[in-house]
């Protein structure tokens, strides 16, 4: 009874909740073409509502009209079908979804809105790109991460030296930031064993994707089967498959190799470059491109999540080939030892020197300094981006100011907010070429 033609015996297994529903919804059909039939002139039918009538009065002493007896068992045998056929589904229903969070109405609308929503590619790494996803999400199941994958610190770099696999760290952030509903499962990724042999330090999603990787024979799947077990909003793509080492060329003339040791080395980066140079992406990365309605670089680190995914063979060509708009997200803050006194046109001068000329249409740029959380960031040597608004208008990229600002204990970007944002720049370039004005608060102060 596992297969072939037996299989829909297994419906008449005891304990399935089903027989009850189905021969409850088999009443009502007789019940309902009962009713019909005596609508009919036919002499059964006649001698049918007499006996049904005769009975009636017998119990209640009271004999009703024929033509009400033949509605009500037609209303009656509809509504006993309806209901039947509803529990049926809910039986259904509740052993097939893995959680009840949500209504069924609105767990389907949800579905069913998502998927029309726009084919958007975020481009980058770090926490940044899960910044942006967790705020997309609400807006469009068609989601595709691209992210870098030259991590070579902590969990994710001891995996990638100890097994020979990719590192898994910024991946599973945006595996998790896309998930359906961020519950316990996203949490259990996010766990990081804080003590135990080999353990400390490890990330269990880490862990889980190794193992995973293991299985298959093949990190894309292992991808792949993760994302249905967290029922993610889209996808997530490694760069490339190739096992890659960041490395940077300093302005003094310093070679840095890892991504970890960059910022580590205090030096004005000139240039940022992958060995092996010619390393190639998976090819649905470049058609996930190519098929794109909106493409978004960063926010991320420029020169350790977002400018490495562009060095990968053929992908800063197939994100200019792209004819949908391209927006580059500038951090809020500069990191100390990687991008020290960058305003955000320095940050898209950056961008543009190691791609070989302009990429992006719109640089998303905030305009809100933070306040609570200030000291402590300039203590460990890093500021706000300074907007620096006509210089990035030189560049031929238009600017769009925003207050995206969100101060918990970190200062980042409001995934809300950015999400609101980019979809609005996307939204006045499809109708008039034109991006609206951006809603600020009213306590921004004009920024020159």
């Amino acid at each position: 009874m596992k297969t072939g033609f037996l299989a829909p015996l297994k419906w008449l297994l005891p304990g399935m909740r089903i027989k009850r529903w189905f021969f409850l919804s088999m009443l009502g059909l007789v019940t309902f073409s009962t009713g019909l039939m005596l609508l009919t002139t036919n002499k059964p039918a006649l001698l049918l509502e007499l006996a049904l009538i005769e009975s009636i009065g017998s119990w209640t002493g009271w004999r009703p009209p024929g033509p009400l007896v033949d509605w009500c068992l037609v209303g009656a045998g509809l509504a006993i079908m309806l209901w039947s056929r509803h529990q049926w589904f809910l039986s259904v229903y509740h052993a097939a979804v893995p959680h009840q969070q949500k209504q069924l109405v609105e767990l389907l609308y949800e579905r069913r809105q998502l998927g029309h929503g726009l084919k958007i590619v975020a481009m980058g790494g770090g926490t940044g790109l899960s910044t942006l996803l967790r705020g997309l999400k609400s807006h469009t199941s068609n989601l595709v991460a691209i992210v870098t994958v030259s991590d070579d610190g902590g969990s994710s770099g001891r995996l990638s030296k100890e097994l020979g696999m990719l590192p898994p760290g910024d991946l599973r952030n945006c595996l998790v930031a896309m998930a359906d509903d961020e519950s316990l499962l996203s949490e259990l990724f996010q766990y990081r064993f804080r003590d135990g042999q080999g353990l400390e330090g490890h990330s269990f999603g880490n862990l889980f994707l190794a193992a995973l990787t293991e299985l298959s024979g093949d990190f894309e799947l292992a991808l792949k089967r993760a994302s249905q077990i967290l029922a993610t909003r889209g996808r997530v793509l490694p760069a490339t498959l190739t096992p890659v080492t960041l490395c940077a060329r300093l302005e003094e003339g310093r070679c840095v190799r890892g991504e970890s040791d960059i910022p580590k080395a205090h030096g004005a980066v000139s240039e940022v470059y992958l060995e092996p140079r010619r390393c190639r992406p998976p090819a649905e990365v470049l058609k996930v491109i190519a098929e794109a309605d909106l493409i978004v670089l960063g926010p991320g680190s420029l020169y350790t999540s977002v400018i490495p995914n562009l060095l990968v063979e053929g992908v800063a060509e197939a994100v200019r080939a792209c004819p949908a708009p391209k927006v580059y997200v500038c951090n809020v803050m500069t990191q100390p030892g990687e991008t020290d006194g960058y305003s955000a046109a320095d940050h898209l001068e950056a961008l543009h020197r190691h791609v070989g000329g302009s990429l992006v249409d719109y640089a998303v740029v905030n305009v809100a300094p933070p306040n609570r959380l200030l000291s402590k960031y300039e203590k460990e040597g890093a500021h706000p981006v300074k907007p620096d608004l006509p210089r990035v208008r030189e560049l031929g990229v238009e600017p769009i100011p925003a207050n995206l600002m969100n101060e918990d204990s970190l200062v980042r970007h409001d995934p809300v907010t950015l999400a609101e944002t980019i979809l609005e720049v996307m939204a006045g370039h499809r109708t008039s070429g034109e991006v609206p004005a951006v809603p600020q608060r009213p306590a921004l102060r004009a920024v020159k």
